[in-house]
């Protein structure tokens, strides 16, 4: 039988196939961003323990990102997409999870009018005032990105030092002290994630705090979360705990709510890190279908080295041909 076209090489589980015995199951981050609420206490979380400098304040003119994408200094970025949601369309996820703004002792609720505020005067859900054909409202999609820490990394195939190796709980780290600085992993990862850091030229990103998983200690981001929306465990729950959670959230009307980057059989074999979202992966500036990008070298080098040994053959038939 024919393998999957988007199923790579070697195991599933890549902490054995680098070379561990009796590695401990592989662990991860599961990204719920539905309960996101973009408070950046990952962000604050990540720089405190890890070291990381800071990134400055930079207004960049989006809503409240002032982070902008995952770089050498900021390792956790917390995304911030505003989308309008005009009328007629289908209930958006803060309509059937809750607006968190709309909830609190300003309201109490009649079973025959619905929520009524009891605060500031004209404070009202959207569209109570104006009719739902005259709705403008929108929502927030928030989404704390990270390392996706590959099942098949290809910043792990590029790299000519050893600089970014594979851990015994399947996740991926530099190390700093050996890594030259010559930006191959950068321009091979499919996400975008490693950056160089200015005025040093080493390549940076998330270990997933591996300090703290080898002294049996959950990483900083995700303890400081605290609406839970990052959550770390063994890889094999967290797919199974989010499997659950988009059923809920469709059994409520979020249909939009799926997983991005759980699929062993996709083009990177699943993502260490992966989440569940409310839109296209695109809105939240992921890429659709990301494959790793040394996939193509067998064969690359396969035809290289036959049009070498026919140029080597033509060479030596001219020769031949010309002494003759």
């Amino acid at each position: 039988m024919l393998p999957d076209p988007n199923s790579l090489y070697g195991p599933l589980d890549p902490a054995p196939d680098a070379g561990y015995e009796n590695a401990p199951p592989r662990m991860g981050f599961f990204t719920d961003t539905s309960v996101c609420i973009g408070c950046k206490a990952c962000e604050v979380a990540c720089k405190e323990w890890n070291g990381v400098p800071e990134s400055g304040l930079d207004l960049l003119g989006m809503s409240y990102d002032n982070t902008g994408a995952l770089t050498a200094n900021s390792w956790r970025h917390v995304a911030f997409v505003e989308q309008p949601r005009p009328a007629g369309q289908h209930p958006s996820s803060a309509d059937v999870l809750g607006d968190p703004v709309n909830v609190g002792p300003q309201m109490s609720v009649d079973a025959g009018a619905g929520p009524q505020f009891l605060g500031m005067p004209g404070a009202q859900p959207p569209g109570r005032g104006s009719g739902a054909e005259g709705r403008t409202d929108f929502r927030w999609l928030m989404m704390s990105d990270v390392c996706k820490h590959c099942t098949h990394a290809a910043c792990l195939d590029v790299c000519p030092t050893g600089s970014l190796f594979r851990t015994e709980f399947g996740t991926v780290v530099v190390q700093e002290d050996i890594c030259n600085g010559c930006g191959y992993c950068i321009s091979a990862c499919p996400y975008g994630v490693i950056d160089q850091r200015k005025g040093d030229g080493r390549a940076w990103k998330c270990t997933l705090c591996y300090d703290r998983l080898g002294a049996g200690m959950t990483p900083a981001c995700a303890q400081a979360c605290p609406t839970e929306s990052i959550q770390y465990g063994p890889l094999d729950e967290l797919r199974d705990r989010a499997a659950a959670r988009v059923n809920t959230l469709h059994e409520r009307g979020v249909l939009e709510a799926r997983l991005y980057g759980h699929d062993p059989n996709d083009g990177v074999g699943g993502d260490g890190a992966f989440f569940l979202l409310l839109d296209e992966p695109e809105v939240y500036g992921l890429p659709p279908d990301p494959v790793v990008t040394t996939r193509d070298l067998p064969a690359m080098w396969k035809h290289a080295g036959l049009a070498a040994l026919a140029m080597a053959a033509a060479t030596v038939a001219a020769f031949l041909g010309g002494s003759s």
